[in-house]
């Protein structure tokens, strides 16, 4: 069974640690900032008064506890924040609650913050990509300056804000061009998913580069590039032309030879064209193009990497900075940027996942409204309104919090997998646990009997009574019959059999993280 929910995903204790709870009680903070006192006599000082002897708590069954807590993994998130203090790495955060609370219940407001965060919206400024626009911009001027041509590949992972860094430094070098006394270079920017066929781009650059001309059906426009690139202008001062060839992996052919002319337009002797290719793939340039390479005119590579977590905060806040209300709690924000990092570091995920949380919670409001509006003490309410009875009113959700997020990642995340596990009997769920702990030993494989110890081990630290032998392996079987256990071996013995986890863990703690009981576990 596919696992889309990857290792990275799990919800450790180092992440819990970094978000900010708002129900952390103020002695935590107090504490640490007191001062050691002088030291009184002990004639001065006041008699020691005993402190009152706490009564133990009385705690129910583990069955009733386990029963008790949530059975999705959104509320199990959503208390496992409040319960503890931790501190924010991103203290920026903290500045976005000085601006009003928004009216979730106002269309024009979702509206505005859904167009903020959509991922054709874009920003005046392209944050934590200001080195990589630098060097991409000193190379276009150098070859502008120098009147010579130049290839460029930029890669990286999808969501890493390569082509948006390509257009703002597209129009960042048209700008200093007529600063500095330039011509400005023409441009001709192109997404070579949408050509018909691949060699389509030479007629682009070709109608670009030169007026449309009548010319014989027997040459073609890689040829007329070839010859107008060989041969010394008949002007003194040609314009340079800034090709910029996105998705540029759509050109890869069986021969490579499209992609491979290509890039040899920018070594003729009189070419002006300045090439820049943008692709996912890191090594394009080496698998694809290893006859570049020999003769001395391999492209320089600039890599984008993925987003890390302060990096995926401090865009969304730039995009949430330019309306007036605040929308997301902040520990909902470093919650969405701490998975989405440790998943991919694809921006445009966290902007979809935080479009989801707002939907979550319009949806929320909308069950709660058509409740209300179901009601039948609604009538015997307006009734009552001169009465001068004082009136309880019920908290309204004005914010996104950590539980509209938690939902929207398990969403986004969530594999069949998480959702076979999460319908388990409790039995069988505790055998999955017992799996992920024995074999997080670097252990491939086991024996049903192992398997059984480390199941006995976890019932009688929670005093749960365990099930007999049989039935254990009763459960196995099952759990294998749904693809979750793998057990193997001709053996006559149950117990001698070998068995494995059939399924990625971090979908199994995925499942379980909002159980708390579980989640004890699995530690």
């Amino acid at each position: 069974m596919p696992a889309i929910a990857k290792r990275s995903l799990e919800l450790n204790d180092d992440e819990v640690m970094a978000v900010k709870s708002e129900n952390a009680p103020e002695a935590v903070g107090s504490a640490g900032n007191s001062t050691p006192q002088r030291r009184k006599l002990r004639s001065s000082s006041s008699p020691m008064k005993l402190s009152p002897i706490s009564k133990p708590m009385k705690l129910g069954s583990p069955r009733r506890r386990l029963s008790a807590c949530a059975n999705s993994s959104a509320n199990g998130i959503e208390k496992y924040f409040s319960q503890k203090k931790v501190q924010t790495f991103c203290k920026s955060v903290e500045k976005s609650v000085d601006k009003p609370k928004w009216d979730p219940k106002d269309v024009k407001q979702i509206s505005e913050a859904k167009e903020a965060l959509h991922v054709s919206t874009v920003p005046s400024t392209v944050s934590c990509r200001e080195d990589e626009q630098k060097r991409v911009l000193e190379f276009c001027k150098a070859c502008i300056e120098q009147e010579k041509a130049g290839s460029l590949y930029i890669c990286g992972c999808p969501g890493t804000g390569k082509s948006l860094s390509i257009e703002k430094v597209k129009q960042a070098l048209v700008d200093w061009a007529g600063e500095a006394g330039f011509q400005e270079p023409d441009v001709l920017a192109l997404n070579c998913s949408s050509l018909t066929k691949t060699s389509d781009i030479f007629s682009k650059i070709h109608g670009k580069d030169q007026p449309p001309k009548k010319v014989k059906s027997t040459t073609s426009a890689l040829q007329l590039l070839q010859n107008l690139y060989s041969q010394k202008p008949q002007t003194s001062r040609r314009k340079m032309t800034l090709i910029i060839a996105d998705e540029l992996d759509f050109l890869i052919t069986k021969d490579r030879a499209v992609l491979h002319d290509l890039f040899m337009l920018t070594t003729y002797p009189f070419s002006r064209c300045i090439l820049i290719g943008v692709a996912n793939a890191i090594d394009l340039a080496d698998r694809f193009l290893p006859r570049l390479q020999s003769l001395n005119c391999k492209p320089m590579v600039i890599t984008f990497r993925a987003y890390n977590v302060e990096q995926i905060i401090r865009i969304l806040q730039e995009r949430l900075m330019t309306l007036p209300h605040t929308v997301f709690q902040p520990q909902a924000l470093e919650l969405c940027a701490r998975k989405v990092a440790a998943a991919s570091g694809d921006m445009r995920k966290a902007l979809c996942i935080c479009r989801s949380a707002i939907e979550i919670l319009e949806a929320e409001l909308k069950e709660s409204n058509d409740n209300l509006n179901s009601s039948p003490v609604v009538d015997a309410f307006f009734e009552q309104q001169m009465a001068p009875a004082p009136v309880v009113k019920k908290p309204e959700i004005d914010i996104v919090k950590i539980g509209h997020m938690a939902a929207a990642l398990s969403k986004t995340y969530k594999s069949p997998v998480v959702d076979t596990v999460q319908c388990l009997p409790q039995h069988q769920q505790i055998i999955l646990c017992s799996a992920v702990k024995l074999f997080r030993r670097k252990k491939k494989d086991s024996t049903v009997t192992e398997l059984n110890k480390s199941y006995i081990d976890i019932c009688k630290s929670t005093l749960i009574p365990p099930v007999g032998v049989f039935e254990f392996s009763s459960m196995c079987r099952v759990l294998s019959d749904q693809g979750l256990l793998k057990l193997g071996g001709q053996c006559r013995d149950e117990k001698s059999k070998r068995v494995t986890l059939n399924v990625d863990e971090a979908d199994i703690t995925f499942a379980l993280q909002g159980i708390r009981f579980f989640r004890n576990c699995l530690q």
